[in-house]
């Protein structure tokens, strides 16, 4: 059977209702489409991306200094929040999902990247881990050990459902472009060497696989995004926003649906949550267009899956739930064109 577009989101939602955003996530995304645990950042401290996938360190600890998240000797009370809130969603995923008739096949969930992990982190002399190459090797080691006890965690609230996992690298451009600044501002760090990012991104790749993870996808902005480097870490696919790719990347993604790698098209322009979303229609033509331009034959659109080209954080939840129902008729129409 031909595989379907589908739809999801990158994670980040607004307010601070878990509760309700499970409702609508899974409402709006069952099967065939992809529901996620969304990051609530609303909630301050520990609900921030950085923050919640700092959480799952093994060994290394974590704690929020004025300018951060900082590496410290032992867990403070910034970490234990952050644990304590991500323990909660997952129950309260557990309960959602436990009460649906019938629950969607697969679930997202989201974590930091290694690079930006390490580029988001401070060290006890106030400089980001980033610098040093024993701390970000020690990063990268860590995050792929704690990835299973979460893994599992997850699995065991949706049980039977397959868990795909999204790395967000949101400062990858900078990060091998060398331009991430120093803890001063006054200098940039230099930049991390192409062949020690894609080798970081294969061992947190390798640490999923043997937790039982079943697809896991970089996500990376459109600038400069490293595409051939995501693809040589061996993950399955690559999100990124359209709006901005060249000829050039365009081609690379065209190489990687050939290869049987899947495209996350973050298709629906979100930046401006009080602009009006646009036409389903002229949303479907921003992926069609170039699909067809490169010679992708419409059949392998099955390697889509549609999202925001930002996360939804700030929108009001009635307005994010609006995006999500954007998405699945923007899946719908380009299914239709698959089929045509």
């Amino acid at each position: 059977m031909q595989k379907q577009v589908t739809a999801t989101a990158p994670g980040p939602w607004p307010g601070t209702d878990a509760l309700e955003a499970q409702r609508i996530i899974r409402g709006e995304l069952g099967s065939p489409h992809l529901p996620f645990l969304p990051e609530l950042p609303d909630r301050g401290v520990g609900s921030d991306p950085l923050g919640r996938t700092a959480s799952l360190l093994v060994e290394l600890a974590v704690d929020v200094q004025p300018h951060g998240w900082r590496l410290v000797d032992r867990p403070g009370k910034d970490q234990r929040r952050a644990t304590s809130a991500l323990a909660s969603d997952i129950n309260v995923l557990a309960d959602v999902a436990g009460s649906e008739e019938v629950s969607a096949e697969a679930l997202k969930i989201q974590l930091r990247g290694p690079m930006s992990l390490a580029a988001g982190l401070y060290l006890h002399n106030g400089e980001r881990a980033l610098l040093d190459f024993g701390a970000r090797r020690d990063i990268v080691d860590s995050l792929a050990a704690g990835v299973a006890d979460h893994v599992s965690r997850v699995s065991a609230a949706v049980p039977g459902a397959a868990v795909v996992v999204q790395l967000d690298e949101p400062d990858i451009s900078a990060i091998l472009a060398g331009t991430i600044p120093t803890a001063s501002g006054y200098r940039t760090l230099r930049a991390i060497p192409g062949e020690e990012v894609t080798s970081a991104w294969h061992t947190v790749v390798d640490g999923l696989r043997a937790a039982g993870v079943a697809e896991v996808v970089v996500s990376v902005p459109e600038i400069e995004a490293p595409i051939q480097r995501i693809l040589a870490s061996g993950a399955d696919g690559i999100a990124v926003p359209l709006k901005a790719l060249t000829t050039r990347q365009w081609e690379q993604i065209a190489g990687a649906v050939e290869a049987g790698k899947t495209l996350w098209a973050g298709a629906l322009p979100t930046n401006d949550p009080s602009a009006r979303l646009p036409r389903t229609s002229d949303v479907v033509d921003t992926v069609w267009r170039p699909w067809r331009q490169l010679g992708l034959p419409p059949s392998s659109l099955g390697a889509v899956r549609v999202t925001p080209s930002d996360g939804l954080a700030g929108y009001s939840p009635s307005g994010a739930k609006e995006v999500l129902t954007r998405l699945t008729q923007l899946a719908d129409g380009l299914n239709q064109l698959a089929l045509g």
